[in-house]
């Protein structure tokens, strides 16, 4: 874990001026924000806006995780990096721009990613986990350590012209309550194999970045036990329920799965 910068709890409330006047957020508000750690799993399309959003909130500390480096075909969508960035560290150069935007926030850098190794000291360091991924393996394992360590999992996922969000938490379903493992996880598909439209990863990472404010607020209603549909295509949303699986035990995990 590399560390930047330095989280300070003094609130310069000219900046935060449109948070603080709102009456859910307020100065109290606004320090809580100053005071909270939010892990990002993913630099990529919905980590870039997702930790964004995020550092412009004044959300204290933020960690990201991803051990990749840019690609010439990831500058469509990730829009933290530019032409000059080919070839870099996505972990690292995520962590530069957000504090080029946000002196006062706190990055720490994690370039080896998540692993199952590492999953469980590292989530445990943070309030709200981010499932920014791109890939089931690691969505399995950072649901099944949140629910270990009874921390929320805010997940979004891309595809096309759709996007999805929910939010996993001890009190509600995990991702396996919703697409049980299959035998051989690496047979799931991540991203590269589907094509994406690029504003699509912008705004299910807002989605997302909503999701960790108002948890970390405690305001409003997160979507625990629901997950919200858009597609931009014909711009039709749904809001299904996702119940508690009944034979999965999400809610009395002793280990994590290992994949």
């Amino acid at each position: 874990m590399i560390q930047k910068g330095d989280a300070g709890l003094e609130i310069d409330k000219e900046r935060y001026k449109r948070n603080i006047l709102l009456p859910e957020v307020g100065e109290e508000g606004q320090k809580k924000l100053a005071e909270s750690r939010v892990l990002v799993v993913g630099a990529g399309g919905l980590g870039s806006p997702v930790s964004l959003y995020l550092a412009a909130a004044g959300v204290g500390t933020i960690g990201i995780a991803d051990f990749d480096r840019v690609d010439v075909s990831n500058l469509q969508r990730q829009i933290l990096y530019r032409e000059q960035d080919i070839g870099k560290a996505k972990a690292e150069l995520a962590a530069e721009q957000l504090q080029s935007r946000n002196h006062s926030v706190q990055v720490e850098v994690y370039p080896e990613g998540i692993t199952a190794e590492n999953a469980e000291e590292i989530l445990a360091k943070f309030d709200v986990i981010v499932d920014a991924s791109d890939n089931f393996p690691t969505r399995y394992l950072l649901s099944d350590t949140c629910m270990k360590l009874g921390k929320p999992d805010v997940y979004g996922a891309i595809c096309e012209f759709a996007g999805q969000v929910t939010v996993f938490a001890s009190d509600g379903p995990c991702l396996r309550c919703l697409c049980p493992e299959a035998e051989d996880p690496s047979g799931n598909p991540n991203s590269a194999a589907y094509g994406v439209l690029g504003v699509i990863p912008g705004m299910i990472g807002c989605m997302q970045a909503a999701e960790v404010l108002k948890l970390l607020l405690g305001k409003g209603e997160a979507l625990i036990g629901k997950m919200l549909f858009i597609d931009v295509k014909t711009w039709s949303t749904d809001l299904i329920e996702i119940p508690v699986h009944p034979q999965c035990s999400c809610h009395a995990h002793t280990k994590v799965h290992r994949m």
